[in-house]
């Protein structure tokens, strides 16, 4: 009987771990290669400068303060200009209030095209460092690496308003006025890469949360990786960005494909590319999964780990090199 008994265990702790590596296989996606690092210097003190000066100096960045807002997208804009991007505005009226997309290309003129986003809003009365200064802070800073690294193929970097409650999910984002547009213009877009709270860290065994126990088995408890976040039928371009941003950059970089059912799946501006038929993840630090001052008072500039973010810029411009190729 007891030998029965193990046998039976044994069977099924086999069986649960064939389970368990065909979901890790199938949502993580698991890639074992890894590119050289890349050979690029990111301006950490700039991407300090730039998330300070969007979670102090033009705090509150929300709707309701479109002075802020306004401050936000010229800031944006003069770095643009500096980096030496072609600016281009797209300007819309939402509640009666007129706000805008500013958008830097870079490379050819035409041709097939890249699209790198993150919005500059913030939620509520917040600082909103994380969510999302350091997207903001990460495009500028691909803005310059782009002015000394110039690309062959034509990219597009825009900043969004609108991305926050009561807008989020409706067709007042920002983010959705620019993919309604793009869809309308009938260019051909490889990649929409949208960089959604890249800045905190925690090397803290448990940090990291996930919407399920599922996950806390096949991914890892220390949230100290960036996360490429997309949908279940874009796995193929998933496993495709995070294969180029792994070495690339001095992060743990993981992934997961799957339905937008899932808590977090959706939630940023890529959401709005999927509805055109583009190919959108979102690059993330997992926001209220780990980082426990998501949409709060304490989303501060100074809990920021800007050495971390610059290797996460540093592997998205490597997924925009690889692209190119």
């Amino acid at each position: 009987m007891l030998k029965k008994l193990l046998k039976f265990l044994r069977n099924v702790t086999l069986g649960v771990g064939i389970v368990l590596c065909a979901i890790w296989l199938y949502l993580a996606q698991p890639s074992f290669g890894s590119n050289d690092p890349i050979d690029i210097l990111v301006n950490v003190e700039r991407l300090t400068e730039t998330v300070k000066t969007l979670s102090v100096d033009f705090h509150p960045r929300t709707f309701r303060n479109n002075e802020n807002i306004e401050k936000t997208a010229t800031f944006i804009e003069t770095h643009f200009k500096q980096a030496g991007g072609v600016i281009q505005k797209q300007e819309f009226t939402v509640s009666g209030t007129e706000f805008r997309n500013v958008s830097a290309f870079f490379g050819p003129k035409s041709g097939p095209r890249v699209i790198i986003g993150a919005h500059y809003d913030s939620h509520g009365i917040t600082p909103g460092a994380d969510d999302n200064a350091s997207g903001v802070a990460g495009l500028i800073e691909l803005a310059y690496l782009f002015q000394a690294h110039p690309p062959t193929t034509r990219i597009e970097l825009v900043a969004y308003p609108l991305e926050e409650p009561p807008f989020f999910a409706t067709k007042k984002m920002g983010s959705y006025f620019h993919a309604k547009a793009v869809s309308e213009s009938n260019e051909q877009i490889l990649s929409v890469i949208v960089l959604e709270m890249i800045g905190y860290y925690d090397e803290a065994f448990g940090s990291q949360d996930y919407p399920a126990l599922l996950f806390k088995l096949i991914y890892p408890n220390t949230g100290n990786f960036i996360a490429v976040i997309g949908k279940l039928d874009q796995r193929s371009f998933i496993a495709d960005v995070k294969s180029k941003m792994q070495g690339a950059g001095a992060i743990g970089v993981y992934s997961i494909a799957a339905p937008t059912q899932i808590p977090g799946i959706d939630f940023s501006d890529h959401r709005n590319y999927w509805e055109f038929g583009y190919n959108a993840v979102m690059i993330t630090d997992t926001a209220f999964y780990r980082n426990k001052e998501y949409h709060k008072a304490g989303d501060t500039w100074d809990r920021l780990n800007y050495e971390k973010m610059a290797e996460v810029v540093k592997a998205v411009y490597n997924v925009v090199l690889k692209t190119l190729q």
